[in-house]
């Protein structure tokens, strides 16, 4: 599959209003889970609007291998910047908590959200042997703002970057136009914060972003050299 085929793989096929119903809603309440710590990166929501980008940094993700509502499998968990704070959650902890299924699955990167009763209930090992600095504790969130991002692959981010603290898997959400600004598109797009000398590091295909009367943005390469140009190669 191509990298174009990949990226827009995850673009919903509609324009929505957002007066719409919201996507459908599985469950209510909160719903009890446990498990090892697959990654924990930055949960951020980009807005875009033709050229222009804004992010809003909603906390930490928690990628957990374990059981949520006594269902194995893989799920990712959203929490605060204090809660992570508090926990300095890392890869290869096991911890539990509860939490709520998001109320609209296109503006989260996350299944799950609105995080209570947290606990470490072992630290990790591989913390512990110091194996990789890149899954150990993340840094806050002023520091990703302050590193800016370059776009990753997506293929790239699934096969090689999931487990590391510099990988982001964004929500994005489109104003289309910005006379009409509640008319959206909803997507999701990888980037790395990463070291730029990072070897696994691969950028894909632009990014492409619709706008009023078919008009087409394209965000070249100069925005992500732009974005990373105040840091050193192995920073």
């Amino acid at each position: 599959m191509s990298d174009d085929a990949t990226y827009h793989k995850e673009l919903l096929t509609a324009d929505c209003q957002m007066n719409h119903q919201n996507p459908q809603k599985a469950k209510t309440g909160k719903l009890s889970w446990r498990g090892t710590l697959t990654s924990v990166q930055p949960r951020i929501r980009l807005l875009r609007s033709f050229d222009e980008r804004h992010h809003t940094y909603l906390g930490y993700v928690l990628r957990v291998q374990g059981a949520i509502d006594h269902e194995e499998r893989e799920f990712a968990i959203g929490i605060g910047k204090a809660a992570q704070a508090r926990h300095q959650f890392r890869y290869g902890d096991l911890v539990s908590g509860q939490s709520s299924p998001v109320a609209d699955v296109r503006r989260e990167p996350v299944e799950f959200y609105k995080t209570s009763t947290l606990a470490v209930l072992e630290r990790s090992v591989a913390f512990q042997s110091r194996q990789s600095p890149c899954q150990g504790i993340p840094p806050e969130l002023p520091i990703y703002r302050q590193r800016g991002h370059r776009r990753l692959d997506a293929n790239t981010y699934k096969a090689k970057c999931r487990s590391c603290i510099w990988g982001c898997r964004m929500a994005v959400e489109i104003i289309i136009d910005q006379w009409n600004p509640d008319t959206k598109r909803y997507r999701f797009e990888t980037f790395c914060y990463g070291p730029r000398s990072c070897p696994l590091y691969r950028a894909g295909a632009t990014r492409k972003v619709p706008g009023r009367k078919g008009i087409v943005w394209e965000e070249e390469d100069w925005v992500d050299e732009e974005a990373v140009a105040h840091r050193g190669v192995d920073e």
